[in-house]
């Protein structure tokens, strides 16, 4: 029995080629600044929380995204914020 044959492609437009690589590697990321980053109160007794869940979320799916630790994940979205001229506090672990 013979071996099966490979499939050789030939990239005929390197310029497009090349431009579609970059895109591959290129990430961006939207703060809305209008979105609720601290958590509305509960109105209930004992100690009220400090960010919405949607901040929670937000960090935690950048932890998985990028498979990172809690602590790197602080720093990452502190970077993020930073870079996006928005002061908000960052959920620690």
């Amino acid at each position: 029995m013979s071996k099966p044959t490979s499939l050789t492609y030939k990239t005929t437009n390197w310029a497009d080629y090349n431009a579609a690589l970059k895109r591959r590697g290129s990430l961006t990321i939207w703060f809305d600044p209008e979105m609720n980053w601290d958590a509305e109160p509960s109105g209930k007794r004992g100690r009220s929380r400090t960010f919405s869940d949607a901040a929670i979320q937000t960090c935690l799916t950048m932890k998985v995204l990028f498979g990172m630790a809690l602590r790197q994940t602080t720093g990452f979205v502190e970077s993020l914020l930073r870079l996006t001229g928005l002061d908000w506090v960052v959920p620690d672990f």
